[in-house]
């Protein structure tokens, strides 16, 4: 016997636009920085995984990882890519990072990729890469 399985609705237009608008602040919040209002865009369990697989479970750890590996640094977002699907909307932001290494050396042009899953008007899941390992590895002279 053959089980039914509901199929949710397609994504709208207004689903993908409020999806998108979500990341962008979230994004704008975290840069500020500001934990406590970045988590209010996500879900209670989001799962957030940054570059070498650190795995966090709130913005506030996020937040504590980059006070440790920068002395400050901000996205400039250049482009936001959105992909509807059945209950969930996956949002892709990417741009450049610039700020100061932890000896106050400048930096900027570090390209970024953020994937996030939205689900119930909510970030359920944030995969984040970017070229900070890489041009560190190349400020002390090693070519990867």
């Amino acid at each position: 016997m053959s089980q039914v399985h509901p199929v949710s609705a397609p994504a709208t237009a207004n689903d993908t636009a409020a999806a998108a608008a979500l990341v962008e602040r979230f994004l704008v919040a975290s840069m500020v920085p500001d934990p406590e209002t970045a988590a209010t865009y996500m879900a209670p369990d989001v799962a957030i995984t940054f570059t070498g697989g650190r795995k966090f479970t709130h913005p506030r750890d996020a937040t504590a990882f980059n006070a440790r590996r920068y002395k400050w640094v901000k996205k400039k977002m250049e482009r936001t890519d959105v992909a509807p699907g059945d209950g969930e909307t996956v949002v892709y932001n990417t741009g450049t990072l610039y700020g100061e290494w932890p000896d106050g050396t400048p930096f900027e042009g570090n390209r970024y990729v953020d994937r996030f899953v939205v689900r119930g008007g909510k970030i359920v899941k944030m995969d984040v890469w970017n070229d900070s390992a890489e041009r560190l590895l190349t400020q002390r002279g090693i070519e990867a």
